[in-house]
C-alpha cells in the first residue's frame, strides 16, 4: 500500500474551500465531493482508501454524497499490486 501523492491545487479564492489532502494544504472548488476529489486525478474509487478526518469511508457508494467541508482533512491511499 502506498500514499498517493496529489499536487497542489491553485490558491485560495472565493468559492473555495481550504483542506489538507495527504498532507498537503489544497484548495478546491466550494461543493467538491469525495468522488470528485479522486476523479479530478484520474484515481479509481475501487483501488483507493479515503480516509476523511480519521474516519475510513467504507462505502464507497457514497462517495458522491459525502460533501468535503472547509478544513477537513483527506488521506487517500493507492494500493498497489506486485510480488
Amino acid at each position: 500500500m502506498t500514499q498517493t501523492h496529489l499536487t497542489a491545487a491553485p490558491g485560495p479564492s472565493a468559492e473555495a474551500l481550504e483542506v489538507t489532502v495527504n498532507g498537503d494544504r489544497r484548495a478546491l472548488p466550494a461543493g467538491s465531493t469525495v468522488a470528485s476529489l479522486l476523479a479530478a486525478h484520474d484515481l479509481d474509487a475501487r483501488l483507493v482508501v479515503v480516509e476523511l478526518n480519521r474516519e475510513i469511508l467504507r462505502d464507497r457508494a457514497r462517495f458522491p454524497d459525502v460533501a468535503l467541508a472547509q478544513g477537513d482533512v483527506v488521506e487517500i491511499v493507492h494500493f498497489v499490486g506486485g510480488g
